[in-house]
């Protein structure tokens, strides 16, 4: 089973294009989407959601027994096997998470009550809700929410999950035990992760698209990505007051605040002359994959 979008574009009313020929083949696993905001990625989701059309292109769940789908046109079949957690939700502060899940089951379809009594206590105890499955929703931490949330994007066994920047906002604690829930889920289903976070997608993902401008300019491998920049990337710490000199002679792809200097980071070829050679990771790929595309010296 995989995901295969071809040539996909989005243009809104107000004249942003938001997609500009994507195309992506995502397999069954956890798949990291990397971007700044304002890069396309919430466009890419919320279509690939059926949420919203598309202006052209294609988009396809293929692999499946029950055979391929159109997921641009068999709108009703696709959300049968979708779960999503939108970048922000609402719930009803005043009903509790049991309630609230039993009843979304309920429009998903699963008619018979003990069943859907099942699933649910099921999924409580999965994400870690289930000994304050009677509260309210509305006295939920943000962790709590989060995990919720993706309680519910679980009901109906979904073939594909789509989470939108799930981990914003959470603090440390919170969102290891979401880097759990999410790999542990990904074993058996396409679990797409939108974010701009560069740590999550290197917990988490085998395989991610960088995104930009509305463009995908980076797919593979996280750790084969890092390794093409062996060798490539450089480190300095200068002054603040020389930054923009060295933007200006060379392609600084990020700067950092280090212990009272800026410390550079550089992409070159070739050795830099005062510049030490820096082991790379996958935020020097994001970095020099969207300073490339955005033609600047640096982010």
């Amino acid at each position: 089973m995989q995901l295969e979008i071809k040539d996909l574009t989005k243009t809104y009313s107000n004249g942003v294009r938001a997609l500009k020929g994507v195309s992506l083949t995502i397999p069954q696993g956890m798949f990291g989407l990397l971007g700044p905001n304002g890069a396309g990625k919430s466009s890419l989701m919320r279509t690939i959601a059926t949420l919203q059309e598309a202006d052209g292109g294609s988009a396809r769940l293929t692999g499946l027994p029950e055979g391929d789908l159109d997921i641009l046109t068999q709108k009703d079949a696709v959300r049968r096997l979708l779960g999503y957690l939108p970048q922000e939700f609402g719930v009803y502060p005043r009903v509790t998470a049991e309630a609230m899940l039993d009843h979304i089951a309920t429009l998903k379809g699963i008619a018979n009550s003990k069943e859907r009594k099942e699933i649910v206590q099921g999924l409580l105890q999965k994400v870690n809700l289930y000994e304050v499955r009677k509260k309210n929703l509305g006295t939920y931490s943000g962790g709590m929410k989060q995990r919720f949330g993706i309680a519910q994007a679980l009901i109906g066994s979904p073939r594909l999950i789509i989470v939108d920047e799930p981990t914003a906002g959470l603090d440390p604690a919170e969102r290891n035990r979401f880097h759990n829930l999410l790999s542990e889920i990904g074993e058996n289903t396409i679990v797409i992760l939108s974010t701009h976070i560069v740590e999550d997608v290197t917990n988490l993902c085998s395989d991610m698209a960088i995104i930009c401008l509305g463009e995908v300019v980076a797919t593979g491998n996280p750790n084969d990505l890092v390794t093409q920049l062996n060798g490539k990337v450089w480190q300095k710490s200068v002054e603040k007051s020389e930054i923009d000199t060295y933007r200006q002679t060379h392609q600084i792809i990020s700067t950092q605040l280090k212990g009272g200097k800026t410390r550079l980071h550089a992409y070159s070829e070739v050795p830099l002359d005062g510049f030490t050679p820096v082991t790379p990771d996958l935020e020097d790929v994001y970095f020099t994959k969207i300073t490339e595309k955005m033609g600047v010296m640096s982010v």
